[in-house]
């Protein structure tokens, strides 16, 4: 008896053991007749992805999906029920012995099918989940069925995009309808593939094109302004073409590295590498990357280029058919009468032409390509695509050019086709020029010299210092009199006499603020209009650079929501501006006074941050001067009669020309608290530095609540991390200043915290643009999932070396080791 319980015991131990392992062997199959319910997942080899059942976002439906394996949140990356979602957890997935995948609900109805099936003489047909990322129905002899030739919204290593040559199959992704829904939206990226046609990729939406990538390069698609090629890139990628089929895929260089593109409901195609060190998802590129990545925005022969303003310019050779809509786009000055003395005009750093109407051969040398153009009189241009290095092939274009911009890096040679007449002229013109340069630079310089040694006498003589170039201050004399600036006829300049009887002879009943530059007073002009009157003070840090530098800055802006200068004052050791008076101070007078605040109802806070945020829109990219601000906070926000906001204080402000918008320095300026973490520590500012300090002002907007000095009694965060912290709990609108909870549009206040968190992102290139921005805000589209803050007051006195502040908070020198 006991030997028999011994031998039943040992069997039982046995069979248990083989079903473990069978169980274990199977963890990334579907067996036929095999179940998966929701709840269960099976899960590829090395435990890269998983399938199973999920809902996305807030919604309470039920998908079947493959998402990445051990990355918080989810990256979905397949769908299989995208169109038809079940309504409860009674899903099920099996395999027939036919080989088709079924989904089915709790009442047995197919919801979803591969639509496989495999020949009478296959046996034992399976699903597997690779570690590709790709759900494959086999046989022993071969693939039946697969996910990747179903592409939803995202694109990840080892998948096709592009055409079958056979059948005109084209593979493409579509994207979300939004977040919380998996089924086809509005936007499509899908590539140009045809026989002798040369390789694009379009953004669509609803099959209308809004931004054009490519055309590829041989490396990469051009389409990329800021990206430059780097041969030990985490992945290439390729463009396969034969008889059969034309297809993209990309490769990783890096066997851990796990890369995706998606397509989002905005139509904002990110691509991004997962970290396996914290398993966070970085973004790598997105597209489309700024204001002339817009399909065609400057119409035929037009030119769009970021570093310019207006952004639309004519091409050499060309003009503008309509001065009221540029979408028209260019005409030639010269037709084009196919005769001998035609000839080519080089347009360099160029993104290429739309290729729909052009012919590509990819045997042809440069010159070849040249020769074939020049030969035949409908052709418009030639190119050649390639970058590789010894790269050929030749791009002819018949008809319009179409979506051309210029890059500052990463750009291409496009040559295009002008009459001998207008050649001619532009020939004519280019001499001249090159004769009035040389002849300017031979007197400039024997002026120079001259000049120099004049200079060097009366400095010798009279112990004076003056300034003799164009554009620079007049020496201020010892004597008390009025000194104006050169190149500023157009703006007022006041006497000190006017200054002091307007504002009663700096009376302190006049007296409305201090800054880190002095006193600001309140006064009345003769024709009784009423101004602002900011005097630099002795011992104020700003001196004559930031004074000098605010004059010019601010007399060539033009927006209104930047504070108008209505002219200045220099006499003796006085240097003082004269503004418009906003009658309503500026908003850290408001927003932090505890009663004040009142005054600041919800849509006045979105009126503040939609109007300081098209104040930098204008600074950063369509004013005549591209400034960076680099003091952006409250007390620099003046507020008007109408609660309209008013960018201020340019001291500080920093003007870069065309693609030259980071630098760094030695001597960091700014407000503590505001400053981007990059400035602060390695002196690096850009752009993004003025992203950073917006968002940190709509994060104390929408609370009420100063960055620094922040205090919550559940921990030691600064405002950006509470607000991170409460963002990634769910708890979001706890954020908000309690004034708003029952009178504010809630989705628009968890937006505007959303963009904010969007704007303080550690890492610069994490955040958006300015014009990025000012869409968001505006739109309703899915937001990006926003990465962690600069958690700013939990740097470490080794981390910077000095600060020394003036008024209040702002730095004057702070060193980064």
């Amino acid at each position: 008896m006991n030997m028999n319980q011994t031998v039943l015991m040992l069997l039982l131990h046995i069979t248990s053991i083989f079903l473990m392992l069978s169980i274990c062997i199977s963890l990334d199959t579907i067996a036929v007749h095999k179940y998966i319910t929701d709840g269960e997942t099976i899960v590829s080899e090395n435990e890269k992805f998983e399938l199973g059942f999920f809902s996305p976002g807030s919604s309470k439906h039920r998908y079947l999906g493959i998402w990445f394996k051990n990355t918080s949140p989810h990256e979905v990356v397949w769908v299989a029920n995208r169109e038809t979602p079940l309504i409860n957890t009674s899903g099920t997935v099996k395999l027939d012995n036919q080989g088709i995948l079924s989904l089915v609900n709790g009442s047995g109805a197919v919801i979803w099918s591969s639509n496989s099936f495999v020949s009478i003489t296959s046996v034992n047909p399976i699903a597997q989940l690779l570690d590709s990322g790709n759900l494959v129905i086999k046989d022993a002899t071969s693939v039946i069925w697969q996910s990747f030739d179903y592409p939803g919204d995202t694109f990840i290593s080892g998948m096709k995009l592009g055409k079958n040559l056979i059948t005109g199959r084209e593979l493409y992704l579509t994207s979300w309808r939004s977040s919380d829904d998996p089924s086809t939206g509005e936007y499509t990226v899908g590539f140009l593939m045809e026989e002798c046609r040369y390789p694009q990729v379009y953004i669509k939406k609803n099959s209308v094109i809004e931004t054009r990538i490519g055309p590829y390069d041989g490396v990469e698609f051009a389409g990329l302004p800021n990206y430059k090629h780097n041969p030990n890139h985490i992945y290439t990628v390729d463009m396969v073409a034969h008889q059969k089929e034309m297809y993209f895929k990309y490769t990783s260089n890096l066997t851990a590295s796990s890369l995706k593109s998606t397509v989002n409901p905005s139509g904002i195609l990110e691509i991004s590498q997962l970290n396996h060190r914290n398993n966070e998802w970085m973004s790598d590129h997105t597209m489309p990357v700024d204001y002339c990545d817009n399909y065609g925005l400057c119409g035929p022969y037009g030119s769009c280029s970021t570093a310019t303003s207006p952004t639309c310019e004519c091409l050499k050779g060309f003009e503008l058919l309509n001065p009221n809509n540029w979408t028209s786009g260019c005409t030639r000055s010269r037709a084009l009468d196919c005769g001998p003395g035609e000839d080519f005009i080089t347009f360099s750093s160029m993104k290429l032409p739309d290729t729909q109407n052009a012919v590509f051969n990819a045997s042809l040398s440069l010159q070849e390509c040249e020769v074939a153009c020049k030969d035949n009189c409908s052709c418009t241009a030639y190119a050649n695509p390639n970058m590789t290095a010894g790269g050929v092939g030749c791009l002819l274009w018949f008809g319009d050019l179409i979506d051309v911009r210029v890059y500052s890096q990463n750009g291409q040679d496009l040559h295009v086709r002008l009459a001998a007449t207008e050649l001619s002229e532009l020939n004519m013109v280019s001499q001249s020029k090159r004769k009035r340069v040389l002849t300017l630079v031979i007197s400039t310089s024997s002026a120079l010299v001259f000049l120099l040694a004049v200079s060097y006498a009366c400095l010798k003589k009279y112990r004076t210092s003056r300034m003799n170039r164009r554009g620079n201050w007049y020496a201020l004399r010892k004597k008390n009199t009025d000194v104006r600036i050169e190149d500023l006829d157009e703006l007022p300049f006041f006497s000190l006499q006017q200054i002091a009887k307007a504002t009663d002879n700096f009376s302190i009943n006049n007296k409305i603020g201090e800054g880190s530059f002095g006193p600001v007073y309140k006064g009345v002009l003769e024709d009784g209009q009423e101004v602002a009157i900011k005097r630099l003070s002795e011992t104020s840090k700003q001196g004559l650079v930031e004074f000098k530098n605010e004059v010019i800055c601010i007399a060539k802006l033009q927006h209104r929501n930047l504070v108008k200068l209505l002219g200045y004052c220099v006499h003796g050791n006085e240097m003082i501006l004269i503004y418009e008076y906003t009658a309503n101070k500026s908003l850290d007078t408001i927003l932090f006074d505890e009663t004040k605040c009142l005054m600041l109802d919800w849509p006045q806070r979105l009126n503040i941050i939609h109007g300081i945020a098209r104040g930098i829109l204008y600074l950063h990219q369509d004013s005549r001067l591209q400034i960076i601000h680099r003091d952006l906070k409250p007390g620099n926000i003046l507020l008007d009669g109408d609660m309209n906001p008013k960018v201020s204080d340019f001291g500080l402000a920093r003007e870069f020309v065309g693609s030259d918008t980071a630098a760094t320095t030695r001597k960091v300026v700014g407000t503590y608290g505001y400053i981007s973490p990059e400035y602060a520590v390695h002196g690096q500012f850009s752009v993004k530095s003025d992203v950073f300090s917006f968002g940190v002002l709509v994060l104390e907007i929408v609370s009420g609540k100063k960055n620094r000095g922040f205090y919550h009694k559940d921990h030691n965060d600064n405002l950006l991390g509470h607000a991170w912290r409460l963002f990634r709990e769910g708890r979001t609108s706890e954020f908000m200043d309690a004034s708003l909870h029952d009178v504010c549009n809630v989705s628009e206040v968890l937006r505007s915290i959303h963009v904010g968190l969007l704007c303080v992102q550690h890492h610069a290139h994490d955040r958006p643009t300015m014009l990025s921005v000012v869409l968001m805000l505006v739109s309703e589209g899915v937001l990006p999932q926003p990465k962690q803050p600069a958690f700013f007051t939990g740097e470490s006195d080794n981390e910077v070396q000095s600060v020394s502040s003036v008024n209040e908070d702002t730095l004057t020198q702070l060193y980064g080791r």
